[in-house]
């Protein structure tokens, strides 16, 4: 079956052609990691952070841990959306009254465009781990919103449309240490201030690399045939957790209804930049750049805590990929209310 992306074409998306003796349905770029350690004098390690295009060029919010240990989010720029250039200074934070309104900390952003609006969504404390998010229009004004849930909760992902008129919002509730589980939640809002209509999406599964917990990853891809959803799959072995990335399918509708899920991972640790860092055998997504007239998908991950990678595919060779490896359970594909 052919199947489409749909959005705005990307025509300069950074790209590099699947290498002839790859059989996977992703394939890494040759020259990661593209951000490295030490990437400004403050900051140690950058990772785990979007991107987006913007003005014929590209931009970014990026987890920089600075050298006290504290997580902050950094603004970068890009012609190529491979070789970046980062703000010196953490992004300057506003509440609605134009007061500085800066987060403890935060951490591990996504970046999503809706409408004519650019949110960023991110981990901070509020009285304990919560959602945190802000908007902005031009990339010089970042004005804080209410926190959408209460602690405990991670890995927020916001839909990059409208759908019946709401905005969604992918999340994984936890406790307040680094959670041993975790469901894909979504959840709903016509204000981006209260939110409901709560629903279950996925659970764990018996595979390997997802066994543990799952979490959102970069926001939602349209396609012709559902919502494209990387995410992130973690098990636990006898040296700590290991992070990989998986893919399903979502009902362009109700997307609380898995339509098709790859039993596989689509991305797992291998390369030396993944499997050794500051926390060892992490591919942690969180954001897609896709161009809709090639149907490519250049995908940005956190590796190891301690760099930031890109690997590529095709709309068509992945969701080929998912069917193939095909395996979904009753809670996968019910509406998720209970």
């Amino acid at each position: 079956m052919s199947v489409k992306i749909i959005s705005q074409p990307l025509k300069n998306i950074p790209w590099e052609n699947k290498p002839e003796n790859c059989t996977a349905p992703m394939w890494r770029y040759s020259q990661n990691p593209i951000i490295k350690r030490n990437p400004l004098p403050n900051v140690s390690r950058i990772f785990n952070s979007a991107v987006i295009p913007y003005q014929g060029e590209f931009i970014g919010v990026f987890r920089g841990e600075q050298k006290n240990g504290v997580p902050h989010i950094y603004l970068g720029k890009s012609r190529d959306a491979l070789n970046w250039e980062f703000e010196p200074e953490r992004i300057p934070f506003k509440d609605e009254n134009g007061n500085d309104f800066m987060p403890i900390y935060a951490y591990d952003p996504r970046l999503v465009k809706v409408e004519d609006t650019y949110y960023i969504i991110w981990c901070q404390d509020m009285y304990g781990a919560a959602i945190g998010m802000a908007q902005t229009k031009d990339f010089k004004t970042f004005t804080r919103l209410e926190n959408p849930f209460l602690p405990y909760n991670r890995n927020a992902v916001l839909f990059p449309r409208k759908i019946n008129g709401r905005y969604i919002m992918l999340s994984r509730p936890c406790d307040n240490g680094h959670t041993a589980f975790g469901d894909i939640f979504l959840s709903e809002s016509k204000d981006l201030e209260y939110w409901g209509h709560h629903r279950h999406v996925m659970s764990c599964t018996s595979s390997w690399w997802e066994s543990l917990k799952i979490g959102g990853g970069s926001a939602p891809i349209e396609t012709t045939e559902g919502w494209l959803l990387f995410y992130h799959g973690v098990c636990n072995t006898c040296n700590g957790y290991v992070y990989s990335i998986g893919a399903a399918i979502l009902d362009l509708d109700e997307p609380s209804k898995v339509l098709h899920r790859c039993e596989d991972y689509i991305l797992t640790p291998e390369e030396w930049y993944e499997e050794r860092g500051f926390v060892q055998n992490v591919c942690f997504p969180c954001a897609t750049l896709h161009d809709s007239e090639t149907g490519r998908i250049a995908l940005y991950y956190g590796c190891a805590d301690s760099y930031v990678g890109t690997a590529f595919t095709t709309v068509q060779e992945i969701y080929d990929y998912i069917l193939a490896h095909d395996k979904i359970s009753p809670t996968d594909t019910e509406l998720g209310k209970r």
